[in-house]
């Protein structure tokens, strides 16, 4: 057997085990849910055929088309907040020094923690009465700059989208940095040679040679975003009034706490098809933008 066909066969043994847990607990239930959507059901007992019932509710609910709004402000947040900070960080840390490899950790470490303690955290620096925000605009004098963050409609989703933009920077950063590294030494050298400096440089070598890592963050973060929950869970549960409910919380409260779990099935397929929806127009338009 010629070397080559070997090395196919091996890979496929090697990856055969994740690919049937992949399908196993990712593809399956994915269909599994699709199906339940279309049934009554408590989630014990018998189930009722109800067709597309659960979907004609869900898009009549005005709390749905809410909790869609909150989650397409998260990724546009996402794309234009962390993307852009990411990169900055990856240029500027680029250099393997001590101080680089510090600023790194240390951008990296609200990943390493628990989105229960970063949600907790960052409750506190909301908080109304005592909370570090407030105090600090009150001891600048900017009185008037101060809210009860968490509970303004107004504003209490887009006070959201920062601890969660905080927390998800340091992946980002280093996916840039590994990408950025893999650029060779000569196509730096030839670009200072036709005199390419700084923002033209970025933009005309730097930035062309990573464009398909900037894609794979681009669809990092539409679904990363589409699927927050704990930050909103642990922070204001979805509310007040349901102002930032996002289709994640959604659909667990219709699933676990009024023990609808056909309807809760539905929304979830809806979200999937919102995700492919968008990824597939990120898709098409970063590649007219690489062409």
């Amino acid at each position: 057997m010629p070397t080559a066909v070997r090395s196919k066969s091996f890979i496929a043994l090697a990856l055969l085990p994740a690919l049937l847990l992949f399908v196993v607990f990712v593809i399956i239930p994915i269909f599994w849910s699709a199906y339940y959507g279309v049934f009554e059901w408590k989630g014990i007992g018998a189930s009722r055929f109800i067709g597309l019932d659960n979907y004609r509710e869900i898009l009549q609910d005005h709390i749905f088309w809410r909790a869609l709004k909150n989650n397409l402000i998260l990724v546009v947040s996402a794309i234009i907040g962390q993307i852009p900070i990411a990169l900055l960080l990856a240029l500027v840390l680029l250099k393997n020094s001590f101080f680089s490899r510090f600023i790194r950790s240390a951008v990296f470490m609200p990943m390493v923690l628990s989105t229960v303690v970063v949600g907790l955290i960052w409750g506190y620096i909301y908080h109304p009465q005592f909370g570090l925000l407030n105090t600090m605009l009150e001891a600048i004098g900017l009185d008037s700059w101060t809210h009860a963050w968490l509970s303004e409609p107004n504003i209490n989703i887009l006070a959201i989208t920062i601890p969660i933009n905080w927390s998800n920077i340091g992946p980002y950063m280093l996916i840039f940095i590994a990408a950025l590294q893999n650029i060779s030494p000569e196509i730096h050298d030839a670009a200072n040679i036709d005199g390419a400096r700084g923002g033209r440089k970025l933009f005309n070598v730097t930035l062309p040679m990573i464009w398909s890592t900037v894609v794979v963050t681009m669809v990092l973060c539409i679904s990363g975003s589409l699927k927050a929950f704990d930050h909103v869970m642990v922070m204001t549960h979805g509310g007040p009034a349901q102002s930032t409910e996002l289709l994640a919380t959604y659909m667990y409260n219709n699933t676990f706490r009024v023990y609808r779990y056909g309807y809760g099935s539905a929304v979830s397929t809806i979200i999937m098809i919102i995700s492919a929806l968008l990824i597939g127009i990120n898709y098409l338009l970063t590649r007219r933008k690489a062409e």
